[in-house]
């Protein structure tokens, strides 16, 4: 046989032997993305994307979610220094803007540069001065150490890639006093027109909070869709509360995930 032909044989059963090999370790990589995708038992959502950034600002959001109930659940006085993280375009971070007043401070924090420039064009226009920004990380919202008074996450958490670390900082950032206002679509709650993906229980929510350093201060749990959950450092000053389980009603147990699902949110937050 000839020598050159057997050679270029060889190569190619080589070149193909590497490839499978390739491809194995990229099933293999893939494999265990899709494992670490998970805190504590729960599956990550995927952030949303700006693109989505309209839904964040729809005309309907007051009557769905009753927003200005949650702005006055907050309890912000004036003067203060808040952050909104996972500001998106600055639903509630332009409201955080007023209630603080030209004495206080409003961080706005996002991962994504394309919601931050939304944010400021919708701050400039406005003529707000009170507001900083901040491009967060995967780990890091880039807050500065012991100063804000109250940090406000309204449907982010549970997007976090990386939520031990995320608390961590977040934790840092605190005034002695400072509290976390967590909002999260409720996952006891089937008739709630959001995936369950994208919604969070009570008993996550505190499984994962307490095994990072927090306690429960306060909860908040009268608005339509959304638990309200008040935490602070387990060695803030701040009471400890124990939590009230929040009851069904009867139209939850009636209802299924599919009927409870709005086309409206399908691509957004699903």
């Amino acid at each position: 046989m000839n020598h050159g032909f057997l050679t270029r044989l060889l190569l190619l059963a080589l070149l193909f032997s590497l490839h499978d090999t390739g491809s194995l370790f990229a099933q293999q990589s893939t494999t265990e993305r899709s494992a670490s995708n998970k805190y504590m038992g729960r599956r990550i959502a995927e952030t949303m994307h700006y693109a989505g950034a309209p839904w964040l600002v729809r005309e309907s959001r007051e009557r769905e979610e009753e927003c200005t109930k949650l702005l006055a659940a907050l309890e912000v006085k004036d003067g203060q220094t808040v952050c909104d993280l996972g500001c998106g375009n600055g639903f509630y971070t332009l409201k955080l803007a007023k209630l603080v007043g030209p004495q206080g401070t409003v961080w706005a924090v996002d991962i994504q540069p394309e919601m931050l420039q939304l944010l400021e064009e919708r701050a400039e226009a406005r003529g707000v001065p009170n507001l900083k920004s901040a491009l967060g990380t995967a780990t890091s919202p880039n807050l500065p150490e012991g100063e804000i008074d109250l940090v406000l996450l309204v449907d982010v958490y549970h997007e976090f890639s990386h939520p031990a670390e995320m608390l961590a900082e977040i934790r840092k950032s605190l005034a002695p006093s400072g509290r976390v206002a967590l909002v999260e679509y409720r996952a006891e709650d089937r008739t709630v027109p959001i995936k369950p993906l994208h919604k969070m229980s009570q008993r996550q929510v505190m499984k994962e909070y307490k095994a990072n350093g927090f306690k429960l201060v306060g909860q908040y749990d009268e608005l339509p869709w959304q638990h309200v959950f008040f935490l602070a450092r387990d060695d803030s000053p701040l009471e400890e509360v124990e939590l009230k389980r929040w009851k069904r009603g009867e139209r939850d147990s009636e209802a299924g995930e599919d009927e409870a699902t709005s086309s409206e949110f399908e691509g957004v937050r699903q």
